[in-house]
């Protein structure tokens, strides 16, 4: 059989450029399918009220989840965010409450729990960063550790009490709107942008992807690899404080068994449906913002249908999968 006749494979190509298709657009054609559907069947979904309440919903996961992918872009993860939301949600009434120290003041008292718990949640990324860069332990196990050990803390900080209070100017940050906009949706927003800017825009955004594309290479090419993965980790668990700050104003309490309670799952999903890879390499943070909008379209979607909401979780575990799989699909192409 001369070597005209050989029959060849059929190309793959039209097959690996939809994979990549809707590796990119993916999460962007579901949500604009969500709101589609949700235009003709819930009724009042084009409302204010709805718009208002959904982003107020997404802006602690979203938060935390902005952190979380600038960890997953250097090849690491944070299992910690969770606690340490905890953590800084203990704090913040601590503080403004006199339960530390008498504050001189009740305005003192205030700044104080909107800064100090930030802080402090930010060292506790540092620790994790330490742990990773040198005593190089895997950053699933680091991360394991506040996870167990920093809600511990948290309840020890509180004596496993509800610390409930009433305090407008420390609230602000949760009930106060910012041009008719809600402030936690404002500094979400900022946070998303800020992020954003820097992966896209500047040197360090630019070494957190070389970090995670090739660590070793990264190092050859004088990219301070450590100094990187630290800050990241440090980034991360202040974004956690600000989310716990959040939290805890919006519920006028503060309780160290719930605060940031499975946060971290949520910002990891977030963070697989928006388009970052869990591999590391690559950081999509408004990819993020939009995962975190999608899954959170889907449980209003279901809950305002009558679906229980134990179905939202199921959903949301489909969603994981399929993201990744999708990203598997698209790197093999």
């Amino acid at each position: 059989m001369s070597t005209a006749e050989t029959s060849t494979p059929a190309p793959r190509a039209p097959r690996l450029g939809s994979v990549r298709w809707i590796s990119r657009y993916g999460t962007l054609v579901a949500f604009l399918a969500l709101i589609a559907f949700n235009v003709f069947v819930t009724p009042n979904f084009l409302s204010w009220q709805t718009l208002s309440l959904n982003l107020t919903q997404v802006a602690a996961i979203v938060i935390v989840a902005t952190g979380m992918t600038l960890v997953i872009a250097t090849g690491g993860i944070d299992l910690s965010v969770g606690s340490l939301m905890a953590i800084a949600g203990a704090l913040a009434p601590m503080i403004f409450l006199g339960s530390i120290l008498p504050m001189p003041s009740p305005a003192l008292g205030v700044a104080l729990a909107l800064v100090a718990p930030v802080v402090a949640a930010a060292a506790l990324g540092w620790f994790n960063g330490m742990l990773i860069t040198r005593y190089r332990i895997q950053p699933i196990v680091a991360t394991l550790v506040l996870f167990i050990a920093g809600r511990g803390i948290a309840q020890v900080l509180t004596n496993g009490n509800l610390q409930v209070f009433r305090n407008e100017a420390f609230q602000f940050i949760a009930l106060g709107r910012i041009f008719g906009i809600p402030t936690q949706v404002a500094i979400m927003a900022l946070v998303v942008g800020l992020a954003a800017f820097v992966i896209r825009r500047t040197g360090l955004g630019r070494q957190i992807i070389a970090v995670g594309g090739n660590e070793q290479a990264a190092r050859l090419a004088g990219i301070p690899s450590v100094r990187v993965k630290r800050l990241v980790y440090v980034i991360s668990g202040a974004l956690a404080g600000v989310a716990g700050l959040i939290v805890v104003a919006r519920n006028s309490a503060s309780d160290a068994n719930l605060v940031g309670l499975g946060m971290e799952l949520d910002a990891i999903a977030a963070v697989a449906v928006g388009g970052t890879l869990l591999t590391g390499g690559r950081a999509n943070v408004l990819g993020t913002l939009l995962g975190a909008l999608v899954i959170q379209l889907v449980r209003y979607t279901l809950l305002a249908n009558g679906v229980p909401d134990a179905a939202a979780l199921v959903v949301k575990a489909a969603l994981i999968i399929a993201a990744v799989y999708i990203q598997q699909q698209a790197e093999r192409a």
